[in-house]
């Protein structure tokens, strides 16, 4: 067994491991009706993008896409992660680092700025 397909049986056992707290009532759960994309599929999509385990869930409205996001919170080795997932079309909104993860001198460091984001801040 090589060394991607390690780190994928990896990532599969911690996707599959989320996924059982998924049945859980969780925020939002009341809008579930509205999406297009499954909680399930939105936690698999997130627990990729943030390579890590998810800590927190929720649906909400919110601007940006179709106005319907899956908000995760997903723990990674560099600290917490929040990756927002579009409810109707699956699209990758957010995955930036939670400003409460990174210690205040590395965010003096980063000019004030508390978060990174992959999309420039959305």
């Amino acid at each position: 067994m090589n060394k991607q397909q390690i780190i994928g049986l990896i990532v599969g056992a911690g996707v599959l491991a989320s996924t059982s707290i998924a049945l859980a009532s969780y925020p939002g759960q009341q809008l579930a009706g509205r999406a297009h994309v499954s909680l399930a599929n939105a936690r698999t999509l997130a627990a990729r993008t943030a390579h890590g385990t998810i800590v927190a869930q929720e649906l909400e409205t919110e601007n940006g896409g179709s106005g319907l996001r899956y908000t995760f919170e997903v723990k990674t080795a560099t600290g917490i992660r929040e990756v927002g997932i579009d409810a109707k079309t699956g699209a990758v909104l957010e995955n930036s680092l939670d400003s409460a993860s990174v210690p205040a001198e590395e965010q003096t460091e980063r000019g004030g700025e508390p978060k990174e984001s992959a999309d420039g801040g959305n």
